[in-house]
C-alpha cells in the first residue's frame, strides 16, 4: 500500500444518494438513468447521440464494428497509447497501421499519416493522449481528402476542447472511458459519441446482443453484452454532475506540480500546454530528457516506491507488446519516436484529491533521485515543442 497511490476516485454523498436510488427502485438494468446519462454526455461533448457502454474498449470495438471492416482492412492508429485502442481493431479482424508520433504532444503525428495511406486503408483512429486532443483539424481533412473513417479514442480526453470545440464531437465518432483513474469514473463503463444517426443506432443494437428496435427478442445482427448497468448510470450522472469541479482541482494539481517541478527544466519535460487546444488533465507524465541512461526512469519508479510513492511507466509501445510481436513480427526502431517516449516517460501520482503537500513531497523526491542517475552526454535534450495544429 503506498502513502501517495497513483490515482484514486473522488466519490462522495451525491454519489452514494444517487447509487442508493438504484438499489431501492429494485431497478438495476435498462432503466431511466442510462437515458439521463446518456442526455448529459451528449450535452457534454455537444453531439446528437450518446451511446452508453460497459467499457471504453466495448466503445471502440462497437465503432469499428459499425464500418464492416475485415481481413483485408486497414487502420491508422498510433503506437503509443493503451493497448484497447489497437486491441479493438483486432477484434473487427482488421489490420492495424502504425503511424509514429509527435514527441512533444505524444499524439499521432498527422505528417506522417499520409505515407501510411494504402489501397486498404478504411479507418484513421487517433488518441486524446493524456487527455491532450490529438490535431483534429489537420486528420479531419487527410479523413475526408482520403475518404477514411475519423475515430477518436477519447477515453483519456473528457471535458478537453480542439479550437473550442468539445472533444468528442471530431470525427465520424469518439469512444470514452470511465475507469477509477479517468476524470469521472463509473467504476467501468464507457460510451459513444456522434452525430451519425445510423451509427448510433446500429452501436445501441450492438450493445444490447444485436436486438432491433422494438422487438425484445429478435435479434437483427451479430451483437455483445456490452450494456450499462443502471447502477453504474447512477454513479457516472454523479459524476458529470460534479465534472466542472472535478476537471478543476486537476487543472490546480497540475499547476502546483508545474510549479514545483519547472526548476528541474534542463533534467525533465513537464506536459506541453497548447495554444490552440485545451487538456484536460487525466494524468500527468513527464519525460526524462535524452541525456540520462536508458534505465533512469526504471530507477525513479523503483526510488519513487521505496519512499512509498506510486508511479507508472506511461506508455509501452503496442507494437513492442509480446502478443504484437509474435502476431505481426515488429522489432525495436520500428517506431523510434514512440519507443523513446515509452522509455522516459513516467506518470506521478494524480487524483482530485492529491494535497498540495503531497505534491510538493512527489517532486522533491524527484529532485532528490535525479542526481543519482547515470547520464550519457551524447544526445542533446529534448526542448518542448511550441505548436500543435
Amino acid at each position: 500500500m503506498f502513502l501517495i497511490p497513483l490515482s484514486k476516485p473522488s466519490i462522495g454523498t451525491l454519489e452514494e444518494t444517487r447509487l442508493l436510488e438504484v438499489i431501492r427502485s429494485n431497478r438495476l438494468a435498462l432503466g431511466p438513468l442510462i437515458t439521463e446519462f446518456e442526455e448529459r454526455m451528449a450535452n457534454v461533448c455537444s453531439v446528437r447521440h450518446a451511446i452508453a457502454v460497459s467499457s471504453g474498449t466495448a466503445a471502440l470495438h462497437l465503432i469499428l464494428a459499425s464500418l464492416d471492416l475485415g481481413p483485408k482492412d486497414e487502420v491508422i492508429t498510433t503506437p503509443y497509447s493503451f493497448v484497447a485502442s489497437t486491441n479493438a481493431i483486432l477484434y473487427t479482424g482488421a489490420q492495424p497501421r502504425f503511424v509514429d508520433i509527435d514527441p512533444f504532444t505524444f499524439n499521432l503525428d498527422p505528417n506522417l499519416v499520409k505515407a501510411a495511406i494504402t489501397p486498404y486503408s478504411r479507418a484513421l483512429l487517433a488518441v486524446d493522449v493524456f487527455g491532450l486532443p490529438a490535431n483534429w483539424p489537420t486528420l479531419t481533412a487527410l479523413a475526408d481528402n482520403y475518404n477514411l473513417k475519423l475515430i477518436d479514442d477519447a477515453c483519456e480526453g473528457l471535458g478537453a476542447r480542439c479550437l473550442e470545440r468539445p472533444i468528442g464531437s471530431w470525427g465520424t465518432a469518439a469512444a470514452f472511458g470511465f475507469y477509477p483513474n479517468k476524470q469521472i469514473t463509473t467504476g467501468e463503463g464507457g460510451c459513444i459519441t456522434t452525430n451519425d444517426g445510423a451509427l448510433a443506432a446500429r452501436c445501441r443494437s450492438m450493445r444490447n446482443h444485436g436486438r432491433g428496435d422494438d422487438a425484445v427478442m429478435e435479434h437483427v445482427r451479430l451483437g455483445y453484452n456490452y450494456r450499462m448497468s443502471e447502477l453504474t448510470a447512477a454513479l457516472g450522472c454523479a459524476q458529470l454532475e460534479r465534472l466542472p469541479e472535478l476537471l478543476s482541482k486537476r487543472e490546480t494539481i497540475a499547476h502546483w506540480y508545474a510549479e514545483a517541478l519547472s526548476p528541474l527544466g534542463d533534467d525533465i519535460v513537464l506536459p506541453p500546454e497548447m495554444p490552440d487546444a485545451s487538456r484536460s488533465w487525466f494524468v500527468y507524465v513527464v519525460r526524462l530528457r535524452d541525456h540520462f541512461a536508458e534505465d533512469s526512469r526504471d530507477q525513479i519508479i523503483q526510488y519513487l516506491q521505496e519512499m512509498s510513492i506510486a508511479s507508472a511507466p506511461y506508455f509501452p509501445s503496442i507494437h513492442l507488446q509480446p502478443f504484437y510481436r509474435q502476431q505481426f513480427g515488429f522489432k525495436p526502431g520500428d517506431f523510434p519516436k514512440s519507443e523513446a517516449a515509452s522509455a522516459r516517460t513516467l506518470a506521478l501520482p494524480f487524483f482530485p484529491d492529491l494535497t498540495r503537500e503531497q505534491v510538493v513531497v512527489v517532486s522533491n523526491a524527484i529532485r532528490s533521485v535525479l542526481p543519482k542517475l547515470s547520464r550519457r552526454h551524447t544526445l542533446a535534450s529534448v526542448a518542448p515543442s511550441t505548436s500543435h495544429l
